[in-house]
């Protein structure tokens, strides 16, 4: 298998180029250890510093300064090339991660796979009689920040397994890598699930953005465009890049630099004396 390369590149000229880093080794080691093994992805994530262009055979997740509503998410261009868009802010880590893993489930942005229609009865998201086609974005449903996790201090994405679509619940089974997702087709507070309903032959989306999930109808797919720039446009998710760090967040980040100061101090011993304590 051929990997795939996703480069992250800050348009921007705001974000420190160690910071780039920082983010592009923990997508890579989500994307490889977590995500890739699940959905069977070969990529590798690295920072592009200091260029604006996306060199051939790179797929680019851009960071850019103002998003408006109707623009963020993977994109393709004219030669069907997927590329994302992320808004720079104090989590736009957390908005990269979501992208880069929905644009290697996806890099069509149509991919659609068919299981139990649902529906909402007395605030609960329940499976009914019939079928819906699902848009593959796996991100979606458990998308809000205290559904993410950290690797190495960085805040990333939960994202569903394949089992998110499993005709029932059943024990033992991981939804999403976090275990957030408890059952088949559960949408968390501040996400959504899209899909095409064939008899409608229109798009339709599950948001559960306030204090109880609704149904809503979007409408036929745009003409040239994904299915997936058809649903973010019309969708007002949460703003993922907004996010400030929460008290759990911030002690978990400053316990993950301590212990890296401290393997550093470490380490500068044994080059000075040559000596190991092991």
């Amino acid at each position: 298998m051929l990997p795939i390369r996703v480069g992250l590149i800050d348009k921007t000229g705001t974000v420190n180029p160690q910071e780039l880093t920082t983010v592009a080794a923990a997508l890579n080691l989500q994307v490889n250890r977590d995500f890739g093994p699940i959905w069977g992805v070969s990529a590798t994530v690295s920072a592009l510093v200091g260029t604006n262009d996306a060199p051939p055979g790179v797929w680019p997740i851009f960071i850019v300064s103002n998003l408006p509503p109707t623009e963020g998410g993977v994109h393709l261009t004219k030669h069907h090339q997927p590329y994302a868009l992320v808004e720079a802010g104090p989590s736009w880590s957390l908005s990269g991660s979501h992208e880069c893993l929905e644009m290697l489930a996806d890099p069509s942005g149509s991919r659609l796979y068919a299981s139990n229609a649902i529906a909402v009865e007395g605030g609960n998201i329940i499976d009914v009689p019939g079928k819906f086609e699902y848009l593959i974005e796996v991100c979606d449903p458990s998308e809000n920040d205290p559904f993410s996790y950290l690797i190495d201090g960085v805040v990333v994405s939960d994202f569903y397994t394949p089992h998110f679509f499993d005709p029932k619940a059943s024990t033992g089974v991981r939804y999403s890598f976090t275990g957030a997702l408890t059952r088949p087709r559960q949408v968390l507070k501040g996400g959504y699930i899209s899909w095409l309903n064939s008899e409608t032959d229109t798009l339709q989306q599950l948001q559960y953005f306030t204090t109880t999930p609704v149904i809503k109808d979007l409408g036929p797919a745009a003409s040239g465009k994904s299915l997936r720039e058809s649903v973010d446009a019309l969708t007002r998710p949460l703003k993922l890049s907004g996010f400030i760090a929460s008290p759990l967040v911030t002690q978990r980040r400053d316990a993950i630099a301590r212990a890296a100061s401290s393997r550093s101090r470490y380490y500068e011993s044994v080059k000075r004396t040559g000596n190991s304590r092991d």
